[in-house]
C-alpha cells in the first residue's frame, strides 16, 4: 500500500476525471460571476479613468486615506496587544486550582464572547460619552480599542486554554517532580511552548481584530473605510474608492499573516536547533538530582 492512500481512498481515473470536471465548471462560473460584475460597472463608467485619477494626487492621500490608514493601525495595534494581556491572563485563570476563580473567569470570558463587537462599540461610546471618561476626541477610537480587546480578549483566553491543554501531561508532571512552582511551570515549561502551537490561531484573532477595526465607522471613528467612503462621496468615484480601501486592507491582512508565519518558523527552527534546558532554580529545588547524565 503506497504512502499517498494510507488516509484516504486514490482516486481512479473516473474520479480524476470527475474531479477536473467539476474544476473546471467552477472556474468557468466564477469567470462568468466576474466578468458579469465588470459589465455591470463598466457600464456605470466605474472604471472610467477621470475616477481613478485622484488616487495619483498626493493631497487626496494626505487628506483622506493615510489619515484613516493610521487610525486603522492604531486601533487594530492597540486592542491586539490589550486583547493578547487579557487573553493570557484570563485563560490561565480559567485553569486555575480555585473553583471559584475558574467560574469567575469562565463567566467573564463566555459574556464577552457573546457580545456582539459592534453593539459594544456603541454602548461603549455613548457611557464614554454621557460621562465624560475620555477627552471628546479620544471617545471613538477608546471605544473601539475597549470593544475590541474584550472581544478579542475572551476568544485569545480559549485560544490559550486550548493550546496548554494539548499539551502531554507528562511534562508539567515532571516539571512539579522537580520542584518546580505551578507558576513556575506554567511560565517556564508550557507556556513557551504553547505560544508555538497556537500562533497560527492567535494570528487569525489578530486578522479578525484588524478587519472589525472597520466597524469604527459608524460610531464616526475615522479609519480606513470611513476615510474611503468620504472620499467616494467628494470625488464621486465610491466603487474605485472602495476596491482601493479593499486593496489596502488585503495588503495589511497579508503582511500580518506573513510576518507571523515568519515567526512561527523562526520559533520552530529555534526551538528544534537550540537544546533543551533546565533553569537554574528547577536544578537547585532537586538537589539529589543529576539530570546531565552524569553519575555522581
Amino acid at each position: 500500500m503506497s504512502s499517498a492512500s494510507v488516509l484516504y481512498d486514490a482516486p481512479g481515473p473516473r474520479a480524476r476525471l470527475r474531479y477536473r470536471i467539476y474544476s473546471g465548471v467552477v472556474v468557468v462560473v466564477a469567470a462568468a460571476v466576474l466578468w458579469f460584475i465588470y459589465r455591470a460597472l463598466s457600464d456605470k463608467g466605474q472604471f472610467e479613468a477621470a475616477k481613478w485619477k485622484p488616487f495619483l494626487e498626493g493631497d487626496i492621500w494626505s487628506t483622506y486615506l493615510l489619515p484613516g490608514l493610521r487610525g486603522t493601525i492604531e486601533a487594530a495595534v492597540l486592542s491586539i496587544v490589550f486583547a493578547l494581556i487579557i487573553g493570557m491572563v484570563f485563560g490561565i485563570l480559567r485553569m486555575s486550582d480555585h473553583r471559584s476563580v475558574r467560574i469567575f473567569a469562565g463567566t467573564v470570558v463566555e459574556i464577552a464572547r457573546a457580545i456582539p463587537v459592534l453593539i459594544l462599540m456603541i454602548f461603549l461610546f455613548a457611557v464614554f460619552s454621557q460621562n465624560n471618561v475620555f477627552p471628546s476626541d479620544q471617545l471613538a477610537l477608546a471605544a473601539v480599542v475597549i470593544a475590541l480587546t474584550i472581544y478579542n480578549g475572551s476568544v485569545i483566553a480559549e485560544i490559550v486554554r486550548s493550546g496548554i491543554r494539548s499539551l502531554p501531561r507528562g511534562q508539567s508532571e515532571a516539571a512539579v517532580a522537580l520542584g518546580l512552582r505551578k507558576n513556575q511551570v506554567m511560565r517556564i515549561v508550557l507556556l513557551p511552548q504553547a505560544i508555538t502551537a497556537m500562533l497560527p490561531a492567535l494570528v487569525s484573532q489578530m486578522v479578525v481584530a484588524l478587519k472589525d477595526s472597520a466597524l469604527g465607522y459608524q460610531i464616526t471613528y475615522v479609519e480606513v473605510v470611513r476615510a474611503g467612503k468620504q472620499l467616494g462621496a467628494a470625488e464621486q468615484n465610491t466603487i474605485p474608492a472602495l476596491l482601493v480601501i479593499a486593496a489596502i486592507m488585503i495588503t495589511l491582512n497579508y503582511t500580518l499573516s506573513v510576518v507571523a508565519t515568519r515567526l512561527e518558523r523562526w520559533l520552530r527552527t529555534r526551538k528544534r536547533g537550540s537544546r533543551a534546558a533546565l533553569p537554574a532554580n528547577a536544578l537547585n529545588a532537586a538537589p539529589g538530582m543529576d539530570l546531565t547524565g552524569n553519575r555522581p
